[in-house]
């Protein structure tokens, strides 16, 4: 059974993310000691809040340089919502910068005539890699659950995975590039779709 290091930051979703790794057959183990995640078979940033407060916790935490660490040694890596935006260089939401481990920015949703912000509920995935690992056995259209009101702008679109159209803004819903792996929904809300992507990251870290 691969062991799945769940970062606890003081700011995740950590009760349900853990119970979406065990459900697709990893260890979850929450932890904030750079020693867990150099030994674990793979690493899930989870996140809901602030962008501030949570770049401030994970600061606090020393949790920087471990992360770039895991990711720069190929680990398995998988973000989840707040968990893909503080990959990126920095935020409207907040003055802190971002991990800037992928280049780009995190944008609010522009107000538009007939939609929510924030974004919350269902929505319908176009994959933009659909053989990207994250996606076997999922559905070419998948529906998976979102709530937020910021998204992420890649500088380069080439490590977007899946897209969402929110009213007339398509948005990135998920990136991959190599072992670096984020999803701005909640897979372990999700259903069928969102525990196959569960499983297929606990799948890499099993063949890490």
């Amino acid at each position: 059974m691969p062991v799945i290091a769940v970062l606890d930051y003081d700011a995740g979703n950590l009760h349900s993310a853990c119970k979406g790794v065990e459900a697709a057959g990893g260890e979850a183990i929450v932890t904030d000691s750079a020693t867990v995640l150099a030994q674990a078979d793979g690493i899930l940033l989870p996140g809901v809040g602030a962008w501030d407060p949570t770049m401030q916790s994970l600061r606090s935490h020393q949790l920087e340089q471990p992360i770039k660490a895991a990711i720069a040694s190929g680990k398995p890596f998988l973000g989840i919502c707040m968990g893909l935006q503080v990959l990126f260089e920095g935020s409207d939401e907040g003055d802190d910068p971002g991990l800037g481990i992928i280049p780009g920015q995190v944008r609010k949703f522009q107000p538009e005539s007939g939609i929510r912000i924030p974004h919350m509920g269902w929505n319908q995935l176009h994959l933009t890699q659909p053989q990207a690992p994250l996606w076997t056995a999922t559905p070419e259209e998948s529906w998976m659950y979102f709530v937020h009101s910021y998204h992420v702008v890649p500088t380069d679109s080439t490590i977007v995975a899946a897209t969402i159209t929110h009213g007339s803004q398509t948005v990135t819903a998920a990136i991959a590039q190599n072992n670096l792996m984020a999803v701005q929904f909640h897979p372990e809300k999700s259903s069928d779709s969102g525990m196959a992507l569960l499983a297929n990251f606990v799948k890499l870290a099993s063949s890490n």
